[in-house]
């Protein structure tokens, strides 16, 4: 078994793993457990109880959270002539083509986002073994394969982020920093799980009543933000949501 320093245990012995904190607590809780010097992401872990082997149980898009991500996100571009000043005039980080290609099939992986031309997916395809296993791969169904190369750049920079289920059917997103003000990161969260119980698949079964109960809980999270009350980040939550889409919560700070 791993040992772990004073530190994690202090800050473990901190989190009552039996109790399923509201939103906003655990917010409150998250922001106060911080340690390092830096600026730490806190991450959201929603286990959403999908059968992803189903084709039709895949969940998969993205969200523009409206704080963003307190971060520079990194950007390139596969597409060339007017699409590639287009790209370059909009903010991305490196834009290119056949020479871009072959700058990450020999290692350059410094960006967050890749975006392409349709024209140019021939190219990017090659490079599915790379961009592929990092969740890079450009994908029409996420917008990042597209003519409007622009308005995809300014999305991603504003703080559109993809996400996705993984084997485990468990979808990881950051929603901010520690040095967010709880309600910019529990407006963000709040946009995340919005986002999942209305993206869930129609296959997916769902208990309406919980599933209510999980948007009663989100509304009281509001109410207090409004009332001027301090809180903010999660160990567990939305466990009442609906049975196709349970989703008990970690939020993490790395």
């Amino acid at each position: 078994m791993a040992k772990h320093g004073k530190g994690y245990i202090e800050a473990r012995d901190q989190v009552d793993r039996e109790r399923e904190y509201e939103p906003a607590d655990a917010l409150q809780l998250v922001k106060g457990l911080g340690r390092a010097k830096f600026d730490e992401s806190v991450e959201v872990h929603i286990r959403t109880g999908l059968n992803v082997r189903h084709a039709d149980e895949q969940l998969r898009g993205t969200i523009a959270l409206p704080n963003g991500l307190g971060k520079d996100v990194k950007i390139i571009v596969f597409a060339q002539g007017d699409k590639a000043r287009e790209a370059q005039e909009a903010g991305a980080d490196v834009v290119g083509a056949e020479d871009l290609a072959k700058q990450v099939e020999e290692g350059f992986d410094d960006f967050d986002v890749a975006i392409a031309t349709p024209d140019l997916m021939p190219v990017v395809g090659r490079l599915g073994r790379v961009l592929g296993p990092s969740g890079k791969m450009p994908n029409p169904k996420v917008g990042t394969v597209t003519m409007d190369v622009a308005k995809a750049v300014e999305e991603s920079k504003s703080g559109k982020v993809e996400y996705r289920t993984d084997r485990n059917a468990i979808v990881h997103l950051v929603i901010g920093k520690t040095s967010f003000v709880e309600a910019a990161l529990l407006a963000n969260y709040a946009a995340v799980i919005e986002e999942l119980i209305r993206a869930k698949p129609s296959a997916a079964k769902a208990d309406e009543s919980a599933l209510k109960k999980a948007e009663e809980k989100m509304e009281r999270a509001r109410a207090r933000v409004l009332a001027g009350e301090h809180f903010a980040a999660v160990a567990r939550d939305m466990s009442e949501a609906p049975d196709a889409a349970k989703y008990p919560v970690a939020l993490m700070i790395l």
